[in-house]
This record gives structure tokens, sequence and C-alpha cells, in this order.
């Protein structure tokens, strides 16, 4: 019997339908991604303008909490003044994009102020600075806790040290929770800092609001960071608004992998694997946990308290988050770990990183005969990144009060009675930089074959600023005066690392000088400070001699001005140190990323311009064929 037509014409219509599809495929390939293939980052956001996103964002947080504040100029927001007792205030911040870190930490009970960089990058010291001058309380003293990225840490730390150089009460923890970088690869910059850092935050807010002293917050806030160990994990790198995308597709992760141990930044971790969750999770608490791994095992967790902060780094659902969450529960049973808290949710973010990190606190004893870590941890807060509600006294107080800045942008210093020839010093100082501004072509050469060429420059803008100064305002023959003006002539002309070393330098320079006052400004007493000085930077950079930076030329001048008190002595040590840089392997800066032999031919560009300087100081000059006396 033959078919009906209809059957045939539904026959027909089924074969050209499949013809047409197999010329689409032929035509244009399938779209979605094969086994393998990498996804596709999310490029498209609703506000594209970074500066916009950034600044509309800190406004945000006045509207959902009444009682903070926002310094638009400084990028700061910080708790409105009010009526209560004076307290011991907690500043933080660093770029933008880890939200709700750190501005919408700032709360009763959590953070007195933030400072916000732009997207991915450190706020400026003048910002930082301000924060801790003039938008918090400084009474009880100020305890600035930041993340351990090379940006923030020297910016943060100059300007603690410029607000010691004022005498105000500061000090400094920085928090290196991450072991995704083991002790190998991290070297001497060490581990970095994630979401671990906001339990630093809680338990030293909740310290500070009990009325403890500095002293007290800042030995717990150390505490505290030093039993934290934290690692992330993530699916793919992020996009930065207005920026554009990468094309380089070796960046990105395949579907089906996992980088381990990813940084809040898109840095690299300590590897990519195709692992579903529980694998994934188990790899994570093993570098968190194994004392085994001796390149990972930062801290021993055998507390009988433990907490867990399961932490979202913005892309990952709610939902899914809840699983992870529960994953990494039942995996710690298998270590015989029961955290007493589990806090779960977004805390510190990479914009939307399609990640997780995992952090463990070592609940210990704080040993000030007060709260313990956990009561600090449920003290109550305002702070709406800590998903805590406003109190309703608080809506309805209608607080519109402000701090505004009255001292102007220098402070005044005062005189500390550390007297000095002002003739000698104006000479002297002068015939120093004229040094630097004369070796400015051989540190420009030598740093176009480390570096980016601008080290040269840089130090020599710095040094006619000065020059400049020197002209305009005559030495007050006040040690501690002469140098503090100085000390703000390099913030604001000198950049760059350069820049930000110099100035912790100088201002630590002004606190030791003021420590020793009154008196005569002796040999010994300028080795002194300078001592003081160089321990002062050593806590915001790990430079040491021997790591091919400007310490190598910095170091043997202190060393040898103390022991003889010989200026000309001390400046020919400096020059050695310069000298020695030559053929040594870079530990640090921009060397250890240049590559090739170049270090083999030419001296550290920083170190050769700061011998450049003493050898002027002691009246010595570098010329084309040798050292000669002028």
């Amino acid at each position: 019997m033959a078919p009906s037509p209809l059957k045939l014409l539904r026959s027909l219509i089924r074969i050209l339908h499949t013809l047409f599809v197999l010329i689409l495929q032929k035509v244009i390939p399938p779209q979605r991604p094969g086994p393998g293939s990498r996804p596709e980052m999310s490029t498209k956001h609703f506000i594209n303008d970074p500066t916009l996103l950034v600044n509309s964002a800190l406004r945000s947080l006045t509207l959902t909490n009444p009682s903070v504040a926002l310094d638009a100029d400084n990028k700061i927001i910080y708790k409105r003044p009010s009526h209560g007792p004076s307290q011991v205030s907690i500043i933080s911040g660093g770029g933008s994009g880890h939200e709700p870190s750190f501005g919408a930490f700032v709360g009763s009970g959590l953070l007195s102020a933030a400072v916000a960089g732009t997207i991915f990058a450190s706020p400026s010291a003048e910002q930082i600075r301000k924060a801790i001058t003039s938008r918090v309380d400084t009474d009880k003293g100020v305890l600035v806790t930041v993340m351990n990225y090379t940006g923030d840490v020297l910016n943060f730390g100059m300007a603690v040290e410029k607000a010691k150089a004022a005498d105000l009460k500061v000090e400094m923890v920085v928090v290196g929770d991450d072991v995704g970088v083991g002790r190998e690869k991290g070297g001497k910059v060490g581990r970095r800092g994630i979401a671990g850092t906001v339990l630093v935050h809680k338990i030293s807010g909740a310290l500070a609001a009990q009325g403890r002293s500095l002293e007290e917050v800042y030995k717990v806030a150390k505490l505290t960071a030093a039993n934290i160990v934290s690692v992330g994990a993530s699916l793919e790198h992020v996009h930065v608004p207005g920026r554009a995308a990468d094309p380089k597709t070796g960046e990105s992760l395949k579907a089906d992998e996992v980088e381990v141990g990813m940084g809040i930044h898109n840095e690299a971790g300590s590897g990519r694997a195709k692992v579903k969750l529980p694998e994934l999770v188990s790899t994570m608490l093993s570098q968190l946990l194994d004392q085994n791994d001796k390149d990972r095992a930062f801290l021993n967790v055998n507390s009988n308290e433990v907490v867990l902060l399961v932490n979202n780094l913005g892309g990952v659902s709610a939902l899914e988050l809840g699983g992870i969450t529960t994953e990494v529960v039942n995996q710690l049973d298998s270590w015989g770990i029961q955290p007493v808290r589990i806090l779960s949710g977004t805390y510190m973010t990479s914009l939307n990183g399609l990640g997780f990190s995992i952090s463990l606190l070592n609940v210990v004893n704080t040993e000030i005969g007060g709260p313990s870590m956990i009561e600090l941890l449920d003290y109550p807060c305002e702070a709406t990144g800590w998903s805590a509600p406003i109190h309703k006294t608080t809506w309805e107080a209608k607080n519109t009060a402000t701090r505004e800045e009255t001292t102007g942008s220098d402070q005044t210093v005062k005189p500390s009675g550390l007297k000095g020839d002002a003739s000698a010093f104006n000479s002297t100082l002068a015939s120093g930089l004229q040094a630097v501004i004369a070796a400015e072509p051989d540190v420009t050469k030598y740093d176009t074959v480390v570096g980016d060429g601008d080290c040269g420059i840089g130090l020599k803008r710095g040094a006619e600023a000065v020059l400049k100064h020197l002209q305009k305002t005559a030495a007050t023959g006040d040690v501690v005066v002469d140098v503090a003006h100085i000390v703000t002539v390099v913030e604001k002309e000198m950049d760059g690392t350069s820049g930000a070393l110099f100035a912790i330098f100088l201002n630590a320079l002004v606190h030791a000088l003021r420590v020793l006052a009154p008196g005569d400004a002796t040999p010994k007493v300028w080795a002194g400070a300078l001592k003081q000085s160089c321990e002062a930077l050593s806590r915001y950079t790990p430079a040491r001699p021997g790591d091919r930076t400007l310490v190598d030329a910095l170091y043997p001048f202190v060393d040898v001005l103390g022991k003889t008190g010989d200026l000309k002595k001390a400046a020919e040590a400096s020059k050695k140190g310069a000298e020695d840089t030559k053929g040594m392997t870079p530990s640090l800066g921009r060397a250890v990323y240049v590559g090739g032999t170049g270090f083999e031919q030419v001296p550290d560009p920083g170190a050769w311009g700061l011998a450049s300087f003493f050898l002027g100081l002691a009246g010595i000059k570098a010329e084309d064929e040798g050292w000669e006396t002028i």
C-alpha cells in the first residue's frame, strides 16, 4: 500500500530540516563550549566608569547606615561623631572591589573608618593620613589594620609614621592569612591577606568598643591575625569595569578547571586542577591543616574552639554557597574539628569572582583578663557588611554631624628643643641633593637595564623640590622642625615605591629625633635616630642588605656612623654597599621580574642614588673613572 501524500510531506519536511541543521552547523559552528574549552568571563556591567562606580558605591554606605559619613574627596567612610565615651579607633582599607570590605564594616562595634583606593589599588598615604588625624577620635590611640600587599603596607605605613611624627599614638597590624602561596614561593613578601582579615576587624572592634586600651586592642589584634589561616579557589578570573577584556586566552581557566589558592586580585595560587567540589575542598583543607606540608604548615589548628568562615568571592549564588559550606563542615569533621562558630556569606570579594575562600581561626586565650575571642566575635555591632541590623534608635536619632578638618592640610610641627647649626644643615643637605641630581644620568641608565627607567628621574625630582624648599624657607635650627618640613616636600613630589620608602623612613626619623630631644644634634644623636628609622622601615618592607635594594646603601651608612661618628667613613661604607650590589641577584623590586643578566653589569639604581646623596653630604663625589674627593 502506497504511503499517503500527508506522510510523504512530513517525511520530506524532516529530511529538509535535517539538511538545514547540518548546513547551519557547517557554516556557523556551535557556540556552546565543548569539553575542556574555557568559559567567557563576564565583561558586562551596569556601571562601566570605574571612578563613578567607586564613588557612588561609597555614597551608598551613608544611605544604608545613618551612623556613617563620607569624605568624598579622600574616599574615607567614617563613624559620625557622637557623645559616647572615647575609645580606641580602628582604621582599615585598601583597594575597592572587595566589598563589603572595608567601608561596610564601619560602624559601632567594628571599624571607625575605612579608606578606599581605586579598584584593586591602594589608597594614597595622604588619604590615610587624613583618616588617622582628622576623621576618627585619637584620644585613646588608633589601631591601623591592613592586609599584606606591598602598596597597602607602604602607604598605610607611611601614614602611620607621619601620625607618630605628629605625636599621635598609633599602632599597625599587617594581616597575612593566605596559605595558597607557600613559604618558598612567597619568599620575603610573605603571605597575602585575604578574608580572614575580617575576623581581626570584628574582634579588635568589639574590644575597642568595650573601652580597652590601645595596648590591649593591639595585642589581641596581633594574636588573632597570628591564629588565622585562609585559602581561596575560583573557577575564573574577574573583569574590572572600564578595562578592555584580556585577549590572552592563556590567562583564563578552562571550563573544567579551578584555580586553587587564587588571590583576591586575580593572582595565581598553588595551581590549577580538574576536580569536583569534594576533591577541591579536601585539597583546600589539606593546605590549611596538614602539618606534614612544611611549605604551608603556618598554623597548628589544635584549639578546642575553632571558628569557620566560608566567604563568597562575589559571584557564587547564596544557594551554592550553602552547599559549599555544608561540604566544608562535613569534611572538617573528619579532621576532628567541629567549629564553635560558622560564618557563611559575603565578607571580602574579588568583584564578581566565581569562587570562595575558607578561613579557620584558632581560638586562643587573649591573656588580657577580659572577654574571649568568641565573646568578642559575638559582640553586637552596627555595620551593614556584617549583616547586623541598624538599631531603631540610630534611625530615629537622625544624626547629621560630620567631621571637618580644621587644621589645614599641613599640621604645625611643634619645636622639639633638639638644636643644630641651621646654616650647616642647609649647606650640607644642599650638597647631598646636588650630588643626587648630578647622579641622575647614571641612575637612569642603570634602571633602564634592570627596571623601568624612572628611578633617576624620581630621585632628581625629589632632590630639586627639596632644594627649592631650602632656598625659600630658612632652617630654624630645630632639627625636628626642619626635617619634618622636608618630609612634606618628599611626600608631595616623590611617588612610587621609592617615594613611599623615603617618606616612611623620614617620618620615622622625625619621630625618633623627637624622642631624643632636647639637646644638641650630635653625630651620635643622628646615628641613634637613623637606626630607629631603619627599624621602623623594616616593619613595612622585607628588604635587607643583600636583597639588592637601596637598603644595601642605607644600612652600612647608619652602622658606620653609629660606630665612628665620622660622616665621610659612613658615606664611603654606603658607596661600597652600593658597588657591591653589582652582580647581586635581586630578591625584591622590579628587577626580580625583568629577568636577564643585566644585574650582573650594573649596581642597583636606588642604592647608587642614595649612596650619591650620602657622598654629597660628606663632600665626596663620584666621577666616571672612580670616586674622588671634591
